[in-house]
Parts: structure tokens; sequence; C-alpha cells
């Protein structure tokens, strides 16, 4: 019967194991000095060797004519651990195993002696599944155990472990493989197996499998499984779902040049050639990674803007597991890329208009001869409007920004956590307009935020950059309109910054410590500025001008 290739070529003794030299080292030195814990736990991600050392361990612990510090494979300890038959050296699933049952009958059973070790060691995978009831039962044989008896807890998730079981437990963390290491393993057993292998897809493998050697292995042996003849890096993308680098800067660039129309067209035509997109979205991740470390590093300069670089990023490595668990990979994806791209490009285009004259402003204009009394000498005065209208732009947005926090603390005081809840589900059906010709770009700048708090009648929303809410500000009653007749809510929206929320949130934290809260304020009346009351304060060189470019300068004489 065939057999695996990470089965094939698991370690068997310490000097097999790839990497982990330190943990390795720590624990040849205690079975030298016969310093043996009771208890171990092993951390750290999947397929970096925690069940594999630990099964080693607990042979070494008890060979008879240790070697270094490692296994003989002939004393008749190690005849006995090797055998599947052996009842000394246990080996329990915590994912299936998980309950208060399954530990008591543990507990039951860890008083009696070994059948033929010196040792009786019970190895619990995936440690982390046991249930609260489970993990107390464990605790009173970690903290008094017999002296025959060494427990090794080995997990993937050591944040979901009690700390009383942790501080029971000499701990080990162990780190991901590099992509050298990998790549020098599946070398050698390429070799063994006489498997043709291009270099590029060996790399392609050990970035693919991301630390984890078991992942890298199992995946050249699927890949061996496909291709009879001499691997390429085509076979193992064709396989894995993957696509060329050449395919992933095309991707880049139609992202970053924000072509929704391209994205879109990509994710599709790439579901439909059977690509895996999460697959895809790694690869990017990593491609991109790699271009900031060469920017960085090497000084090749970047083919995009880099803090929007940085930013896509970590939107990735944020929403990897939430793209996994979604019900429409895809949809998600395209709706994901979709929002990113349209808030960046409005943020170029304001950037722009900020930044760059107007058109208008870059046209030259003829010149009018104008006379005017007393000043016959004084140059032509710049026009300041642009200026003024920003100004009052600005203090029109410090007005709102005001009452958004006004708002947000008023909310606070009256948080109902049932409301939030109604406001979460509410905030879906943002999804279903993303796409609307019309009003899109309103669902996608609400969808940027994160309801944070609710009251009966208010609910706030914040967002990562405050750049975004001044923006938002210019058509304030616009989004908050869009969103009563999406959601049927009827609720006062406040638009606050991530900042400025988790700032609140410590606020209201130390008044309700204190026994107090946010005391209720009268929101201030909105003041709108009509574009007339804008008007008085331009000069009244601004006004000749006007009246020269709405009849002329043949008709008009100033003096």
């Amino acid at each position: 019967m065939y057999q695996a290739l990470y089965r094939k070529y698991r370690p068997k003794n310490f000097e097999e194991v790839v990497s982990q030299k330190a943990i390795l080292q720590t624990l040849k030195n205690s079975i030298q000095r016969n310093h043996i814990g009771h208890a171990y736990l092993f951390s750290g991600p999947r397929g970096t060797g925690k069940t594999t050392v630990a099964k080693i361990f607990a042979r070494a612990v008890n060979c008879l004519d240790n070697q270094n510090e490692n296994i003989c494979e002939h004393c008749d300890s190690c005849n006995y651990s090797r055998q599947k038959e052996c009842m000394d050296i246990i080996e329990i699933d915590a994912a299936s195993n998980n309950g208060i049952n399954e530990i008591r009958e543990l507990r039951s059973k860890v008083n009696i002696l070994p059948s033929e070790l010196k040792y009786k060691v019970y190895i619990i995978d995936e440690v982390h599944m046991l249930s609260l009831g489970a993990f107390n039962a464990l605790l009173k044989t970690l903290e008094e155990p017999p002296k025959h008896v060494i427990f090794i807890l080995a997990t993937t998730d050591p944040q979901k472990i009690p700390a009383t079981i942790i501080s029971r437990c000499q701990c080990y963390n162990f780190k991901k493989i590099s992509n050298h290491e990998i790549i020098e393993q599946l070398s050698k057993i390429a070799k063994e197996e006489n498997i043709e292998i291009e270099q590029e897809a060996l790399e392609a493998i050990a970035t693919a499998a991301d630390g984890g050697l078991r992942d890298a292995v199992g995946l050249l042996d699927k890949v061996r499984a496909y291709q009879e003849n001499k691997i390429t890096l085509d076979d193992f993308l064709q396989i894995n779902g993957q696509i060329r680098m050449e395919e992933l800067s095309s991707f880049e660039q139609s992202f970053f040049g924000h072509s929704a129309k391209e994205v879109l067209e990509k994710v599709n035509q790439y579901y439909e050639d059977g690509k895996d997109l999460i697959q895809v979205l790694k690869q990017l991740m990593f491609y991109l990674k790699n271009e900031l470390v060469d920017y960085y590093i090497k000084d090749i300069p970047l083919k995009q803007n880099e803090q929007e670089t940085i930013e896509f990023i970590n939107l990735l490595n944020e929403k990897l597991m939430e793209i996994k668990r979604a019900d429409d990979t895809k949809m998600y994806i395209e709706i994901m890329l979709l929002n990113f791209i349209n808030h960046h490009e409005k943020e170029q285009i304001i950037s722009r208009e900020i930044i760059s004259p107007s058109a208008e402003e870059k046209t030259e204009k003829k010149p009018v001869e104008v006379t005017v009394e007393k000043e016959e000498k004084k140059e032509e005065p710049k026009n300041e409007t642009p200026k003024i209208e920003n100004n009052i732009r600005q203090t029109m947005i410090t007005q709102e920004k005001e009452r958004m926090t006004i708002r947000s603390k008023n909310t606070m005081a009256e948080a109902v956590k049932q409301e939030l809840a109604k406001e979460q589900i509410n905030f879906e059906k943002l999804n279903d307009f993303t796409f609307d010709t019309k009003q899109g770009y309103l669902a996608c700048e609400l969808l940027d935020g994160k309801p944070r708090a609710s009251s009966n009648d208010k609910l706030v929303i914040s967002y990562e950059y405050d750049t975004l809410i001044e923006k938002m500000m210019d058509h304030i009653d616009k989004l908050i309109s869009f969103y009563h007749k999406v959601t049927g809510s009827t609720k006062l929206l406040a638009f606050i910054s991530d900042s400025e929320w988790e700032q609140l949130k410590k606020e209201y934290i130390h008044l309700i410590k204190d026994g107090k809260n946010f005391p209720i304020q009268e929101e201030p009346k909105k003041v709108i500025i009509e574009k007339e009351e804008q008007q008085e304060t331009a000069t009244n060189e601004e006004k000749y001008q006007e009246v020269i470019e709405l009849f002329g300068k043949d008709i008009v004489e100033i003096k």
C-alpha cells in the first residue's frame, strides 16, 4: 500500500528534525541531566514539528542506551516504543476527545504503572479544543502527577488554553520553518524518490506552505501525482489554483490603477479557470510584500503608492479568515476589492483638487483694461475666492465634527446592546447596493466603517481615516438619508474616526468604573452658510472681474 511522503519521511530522531534547533537542544540537555519535567506545552503553526518532536521525546526519555541524548533504536525500550501496540505512549486527539468524561477516564488511568517503559507519556494533540470542564479536570493531575507520568500538550492556538494550565507546563514555541530549509528538505526527498522538479516549482511550494514542512511535503506528493514527468512551475500553479508572476503583475496594475472593470473581469476569469481565489490573494499579498522589501532594502522604485500598498497588504492579512468563512467567497472578494478601489480613487480625486489648480485656473485669460481711481499703479489682485471657500468649508467640517463627537457621547450614555445588534444586521443590507450605478458609492462609503454603539435613536460608526470623515461631511445628509432608505432605520448617525472611538471608549470605561457616565449634551444647531453669504466676503476687485466675465470688457467701464 502506498505511503504518503509526509508519513514516509517523518523524522524518527532528533537529528532528522528540520529547524527548531534551540528547542531540540534544550530537550536533549534535559535528558542528559535527567531533568525531565512532568508537563510540556508545544505551541506553534501547523506542520512545524510539534507532534513529531513530542513522539521522539517520548521515546528518547525511555531509551535505555541514549547516544548523545538521541534514540539508540536497538534497546528493548526502543523496540517496544516503536510498535503500534505500545501502551505506554498514548496519543489523544483533543478535537474528538474534548469532554470532561474523557479526561476523567484519563485521570483514572494515570496511576497505573507503565507496562514496559520507564515513563508513561500522554501526548494530547490540539489541546486547546478541550472544554473548560475538561481543562479543570486535567488541572488537578498536572498539579500533582505521579512520578512515572509525563504530559506533552500540543496546540496551534495557545491563547485558548487557561493560564492555570500553562503555568504548570514547560512551554516551547515552535517557529515557522524558513523557505530555504523547506526547499533543502524537499530536494532531498525528490532525490530519494527520483522526482524531477524545477527549482522554481520548489520555491513556489515552499512559499505556499507558509512555514509548514508537512504541508510542503504534502504539496510535493500532490503535484507528483498530477505530473509523472518533470514537474514545472506551471504544473504546481495549475494543481494549487494559483497564477503566474506575469499575471500577478498585470492584476496589480489593474488594481492600483483603480480600474474596477478590469479587476472584476480578472477575478471572474480566475474563477472560471478554476483558480483558488484565496490562493491568488495570498500570492498577491506576498508579491506586494516582496516589492516593499525591495523598495526599502534595495531602493527599487515601487510601481504604485507606498501607503496604499501597505494598507492593501494589511487589509488582505485582516480579511483572509473572513473570506474563508464567507458563504460566497467570490462575491466577498469582489466587494472588498471594489470598496478599496472606490475609496482610494476618490481620495486621489480630492487630493488632485486640493493640490492642483483647476482647469479653469490654468486657462490663460486675456488681459482686461480696467481703470480704477486712485489705484492706477496697483497690481491686478489675485483671486482669493477658492481660499475663502476652503476656509468656510473647513469651518463647517469643524462644526460638524463637534456635533458628531457630542452625538457619539450621547449615544454611548444611552447605549443599548440589542440596538447595536439590530444595526449590525441593517449594515449588511448595504452590500446589496454596492454595484448600484447611482448610489453605489454611498453604500461603499458607509461600508468602510464599523457600527460601534447604538441607542434607541442614534448610531455611532467609526472609520479608519480622518480624511475619509472630512470627505463624507460634504454630503453627510445624503449619506444619512441613503442609510435610512436602505435599512428602514430612523436613527441619527455619528461618523467618527477609529482613533476618536478608542479615546471615547477609554473615557467611557473610566467614567463607568467611577460610577458615572457621559452627561447628555444638546447638539449645537447646524449652521448653513449659503453661497450668497460667502460672496459678500469677496473683494471689490473680484466683483469687478465677475461683471467683466458676464458682460464683456467692451461693454463695461469701471472707474
